[in-house]
């Protein structure tokens, strides 16, 4: 019993607080990306990264060592938007060559296509996979949202929306929510031929939604826009618990935003490159600077004290540890 207490106490000493947040810096960066990232993706149950970018290559790193395990070129459709499935070296990703709009079901193991998914016509902007079973939805320019099964090509169901949806599964898997027009709408992923059971609104703002992301108890919602607006939502009751604006981002950008891993914290880019920190609770933490002029993309790290951001580098952010010395002095 006693064997494992100290370990216990050190994992709550280093709880995610606005002065841990404020002392994160870059602690690792791969710079040899030909072009900007478009997309990366964390897996759940292993310490693997993978990222899309526009040098058309899909790379896979091991981040509890430091290590790009493997680059994957897809010269022939680009690569736009990319995830992991439930398994390790597996992820679907979207196309970015304007003349086939399938989705891709990719063993990074060997470089083979398990699966094609046919049937968007425009982009796909938006992808998510469900936490529990093996589907997925895509939302895409041509005005759909589709639902998948990994194991079938062709999708399993078809909504339409009037504008560029954004869509998300909860924790559960058993709703999920698609973003547009200013509105998020929930749907209950067994019934959803049904229509929304529930439509929240965002206020007044009606640009473009980018970014749709649950927290990891499934209890939060954020919503970016195009107009550089951070929405949180209550993802029961659907009332708007609190905006955050940046600087807005070109219509052929996203904006990005990811909780942290307890939900407590907002990370967001910006249109003018600088990577924004909020406190749900109390507001914003932290502002870092950048000299790109485009938002990067950022995730948080499952159960980690640790985030990522994507531009033409791929950055690592960790705690510098030093700058908290007085701090965990007075505790």
């Amino acid at each position: 019993m006693n064997g494992g207490q100290p370990e216990r106490e050190e994992r709550v000493s280093m709880e995610l607080t606005d002065e841990l947040l404020k002392s994160m810096e870059v602690g690792m960066a791969f710079r040899d990306y030909n072009g900007r990232i478009s997309s990366m993706d964390f897996h759940k149950a292993t310490s693997y990264l993978v990222t899309a970018s526009a040098d058309e290559s899909i790379r896979l790193y091991d981040i509890q060592n430091a290590l790009c395990l493997k680059t994957i070129n897809s010269k022939k459709y680009g690569v736009d938007l990319v995830c992991f499935t439930a398994h390790p070296t597996t992820v679907i990703y979207s196309s970015k060559n304007g003349w086939d709009e399938s989705l891709r079901l990719l063993s990074l193991n060997d470089n083979k296509y398990l699966r094609y998914f046919k049937g968007h016509h425009d982009r796909v902007v938006s992808l998510s996979l469900c936490p529990r079973k093996e589907s997925f939805l895509s939302g895409s320019l041509d005005r759909t949202v589709l639902l998948w099964d990994q194991r079938a090509e062709k999708s399993q169901g078809l909504l339409r929306v009037q504008g560029r949806p954004a869509v998300s599964y909860d924790d559960q898997g058993m709703v999920f929510a698609i973003a547009f027009g200013g509105c998020v709408r929930m749907f209950d992923a067994r019934k959803f031929e049904k229509g929304p059971f529930d439509t929240y609104s965002v206020g007044a703002d009606k640009s473009e939604a980018n970014v749709l992301k649950f927290s990891n108890d499934g209890r939060l919602m954020l919503l970016t826009t195009m107009d550089g607006h951070i929405h949180i939502l209550d993802s029961f009751r659907g009332n708007l618990l609190s905006t955050y604006n940046v600087k807005p981002v070109s219509s052929h950008a996203t904006l990005e935003a990811s909780f942290s891993a307890d939900g407590m914290y907002i990370l967001s880019g910006s249109g003018d490159g600088s990577v924004y920190a909020w406190s749900v609770r109390s507001g914003k933490v932290a502002c870092w600077a950048s000299t790109d002029m485009e938002p990067p993309l950022i995730k948080w790290a499952p159960g980690s004290l640790m985030f990522t951001t994507g531009s033409s580098e791929l950055s690592f952010w960790v705690p510098d540890l030093s700058k908290l010395g007085s701090f965990v002095g007075a505790k």
